[in-house]
Parts: C-alpha cells; sequence; structure tokens
C-alpha cells in the first residue's frame, strides 16, 4: 500500500458496491438461514465480516474514499489542514445534467 492510501477503499466504486452486496447479504443470509440450516449458517458471518473489511461502518467509509478518490486533496498549510479540489477534477456536484440553466 502506498503511502496516504486508504486501508477501506477499493478501486473502483462497483467493485465496491460488490463486495457490499457480498458482505450484507452474506450476514442477513447467516441469520435468515439460522432457523433452516441450524448453527451450520453461523458460517457466513466470517465471509460477511471479511468482503466488509471488518464492519459495516468500514464499508461505508470505504465507499466514501472510494468516491472522492482524485477529487479532493487534503492541504495543510501553516498548521491548518483543508480539503480542497484536486487540479483537473471536474465539478460533478450538479449531477449528470451539468450546471442548472437559467429559465428565461
Amino acid at each position: 500500500m502506498t503511502r496516504g492510501a486508504s486501508g477501506f477503499a477499493s478501486r473502483t466504486v462497483a467493485g465496491h458496491l460488490a463486495r457490499g452486496a457480498i458482505g450484507f447479504g452474506a450476514l442477513a443470509g447467516a441469520f435468515a438461514l439460522l432457523p433452516f440450516a441450524g448453527p451450520v449458517a453461523l458460517l457466513l458471518l466470517p465471509l460477511g465480516v471479511l468482503a466488509l473489511r471488518g464492519c459495516p461502518t468500514c464499508w461505508v467509509i470505504g465507499l466514501t474514499e472510494t468516491v472522492s478518490r482524485g477529487r479532493l486533496r487534503r492541504e495543510c498549510v501553516g498548521g491548518q489542514c483543508e480539503l480542497r479540489r484536486a487540479p483537473g477534477s471536474s465539478g460533478a456536484s450538479h449531477g449528470p445534467g451539468g450546471p442548472p440553466r437559467d429559465a428565461s
């Protein structure tokens, strides 16, 4: 892992969402199948925890890091740090339609 890289972010948003589906699905399946498969269903718990890299909160943190990767940069000057848009990143805060147009 390179310096400054997060342990929670994934390479792509799609990959991160797939890990979330597997992780949350395994956790839910472990408890949903408990009446039918008994304690054997609890074997899905480690799979879910592994897919989520520890916990559901860790997965959510990783999702936000994956989405913001390359768009934000931390700059520290004089002991104060701020998050700023990275140079060359698009201002995609308006969604796929672009910025709002005048109604005139």
